[in-house]
């Protein structure tokens, strides 16, 4: 029986497995899966799902003869060995391999058929089989390899010497996983699994999967110069190849090393920055804001964390050299400017019969030493919105603008009208995105957060000590924070200096492990900047809080 001639025309999703591009669809009106071995008819036959036998391509009557493939370089012996048949033309020319496949019975299901060059499809039930060539080792040992395609399996093979089982996965690497999984107690019998695929991202992390299923120092991958094994071979490099299959790395899981081959890779700080605080109190627990670290900073309601926030970016802008970020989702653009400027020029210019106090050449001065030195970038929009569109923007500033400093003011807003448990999964999720974001880019991003209202006889408001359980929301913002840094300020008082002083607390501290009260920071009305004074007590320092005013 002849086969009918068909190619493939189309490539796409699977409707049996869900696999996104395993599925061909031929001009005959066919698909076939190469991630599940599923057959489709055609769509005049609805697309039903059919047992393999009925397939329009070649029957498993027509067997081929067993012959070298000389020009991938692949003996007669070796295919023999694997029982791969070759079907030629009338001109002697191979035009058709068949790579048999076996279930673990040792019975004969199926064959993927490679029309020359690259037209694969299968007969039979190649789902139904195991990985292939595995019915041909069936003792376990010390060494089986596994390559991404019936062809690398049978160049491995030879220029190993035919000494060693060598394997292949059935549909690429997108099957690699699976496939492996399905035969996993067969493979576990072998003293060392070596990985073998395609150098490639596919191939790379394929590798990576399947080696995670074995235990500890039992699997290795090969890492290849060339494409595969068939490039090796193909292009005279047994050697190379040989080479590379006896340097093969044991699989170690991402993250774990041995710390002895840090060597002077230990003193090396890499693409790091420090900026200190503006205040001394808070850098002598901190050490400074860090990039590659999340610190929260958080505050009830009129205790200090906006003119905090608008202090460290004005000092982030005069002492770095990287762009700024700011995303202030509780005011537009031209209020953060204004209070740029207002640090810049000792005066609250974002009080607008303050800032008409001042000449426009004034003006234009101050702007033109913040935000015109074009190291600003601000997310124009004000209120909540979604947060993977924040998240969007955050990844754009860093990737797009350079940005290496990041303020996010606030967290509490982006899941604003959520409550008890609705809020506490999103901002699990929110914050482990932005500690990814941080860790992924290796950027500096300083967060605003609110605290639960308060309870009892004194609020946040009253000047109520914070501690971490105070934070709003979810324990994620502690864990995931490198620092978290507290303010308090009694606005409730009747002494003025009281009432004006906010407390900085250090809540968590990663790095050096010190926490308590940082130091106190004084508002100035008639500046409307923050100055670090001494703490107001019963020991006469109050002179301190005067020369401030």
């Amino acid at each position: 029986m002849m086969e009918t001639e068909s190619h493939v025309v189309k490539r796409g999703s699977c409707p049996e497995c869900s696999s996104s591009d395993a599925c061909m669809t031929y001009s005959d009106g066919h698909s076939w899966c190469y991630s599940c071995s599923t057959y489709f008819k055609s769509k005049d036959d609805s697309m039903s799902v059919q047992p393999q036998q009925q397939s329009t391509v070649r029957p498993m009557s027509v067997n081929g003869q067993i012959t070298s493939i000389p020009d991938r370089k692949i003996s007669e012996a070796t295919c023999k060995k694997y029982n791969v048949r070759t079907i030629k033309d009338n001109s002697n020319k191979i035009i058709q391999h068949l790579y048999p496949y076996y279930d673990s019975d040792n019975n004969h299901v199926g064959d993927k058929v490679r029309n020359l060059p690259k037209d694969i499809r299968a007969i039979g039930n190649v789902g139904q089989g195991t990985l292939f060539g595995q019915n041909l080792f069936n003792q376990g040992g010390k060494y089986v390899t596994i390559c991404e395609g019936e062809l690398d399996a049978l160049a491995a093979y030879e220029m190993l010497g035919s000494k060693w089982p060598v394997l292949s996965i059935k549909d690429g690497a997108a099957s690699a996983l699976r496939n492996c999984k399905a035969n996993l107690q067969y493979l576990s019998q072998y003293d060392n699994i070596v990985l073998c695929f395609d150098n490639d991202d596919a191939g790379r992390k394929a590798a990576k999967q399947v080696a995670s299923l074995f235990e500890p120092n039992q699997c290795k991958i090969v890492h290849l110069e060339y494409k595969d094994a068939c490039e090796y071979i193909q292009n005279g490099k047994r050697e190379e190849f040989t080479r590379a299959w006896w340097n093969a790395k044991m699989y170690t899981p991402a993250g774990i090393l041995n710390l002895a081959d840090m060597g002077d890779a230990l003193y090396e700080e890499g693409d790091y920055k420090t900026c200190l605080y503006p205040w001394q109190g808070i850098n002598d627990k901190l050490y400074g804001i860090r990039t590659g670290e999340l610190v929260t900073f958080t505050a009830g309601t009129g205790t200090g964390k906006s003119s905090v926030m608008r202090e460290l970016m004005h000092h982030l802008l005069n002492n770095t050299e990287e762009n700024i970020g700011v995303i202030s989702l509780e005011e537009n653009v031209r209020s953060t400017i204004f209070h740029l400027m207002s640090v810049e020029a000792n005066a609250r210019l974002y009080i607008r019969e303050i800032r008409e106090q001042f000449s426009r050449e004034d003006l234009n001065t101050w702007q033109k030493a913040t935000v015109g030195t074009r190291r600003f970038f601000a997310f124009d929009h004000f209120g909540s919105m979604k947060t993977d569109e924040i998240l969007g923007r955050i990844r754009y500033m860093i990737k797009a603008l350079d940005c290496k400093w990041i303020i996010l003011d606030h967290l509490s807003i982006l899941v604003s009208g959520l409550e008890g448990d609705d809020e506490r999964r999103n901002i699990d999720n929110l914050m482990t995105k932005l500690r990814s974001i941080v860790e992924e880019t290796n950027v500096a991003l300083l967060l605003v957060s609110h605290l639960r209202r308060g309870s009892g006889d004194k609020g946040h408001e009253d000047g109520k000590e914070v501690s971490l359980a105070h934070l709003r929301g979810s324990q994620s913002i502690a864990q995931l924070s490198d620092g978290v840094v507290a303010m308090e300020r009694d606005q409730q008082s009747d002494d003025p200096n009281i009432a004006n002083t906010t407390t900085i607390r250090v809540l968590k501290n990663r790095y050096a492990g010190d926490t308590g009260v940082a130091c106190h920071l004084f508002f100035n009305a008639d500046t409307g900047r923050l100055t670090e004074v001494d703490n107001l007590g019963d020991n006469g320092e109050e002179d301190n809080l005067e020369e401030a005013l």
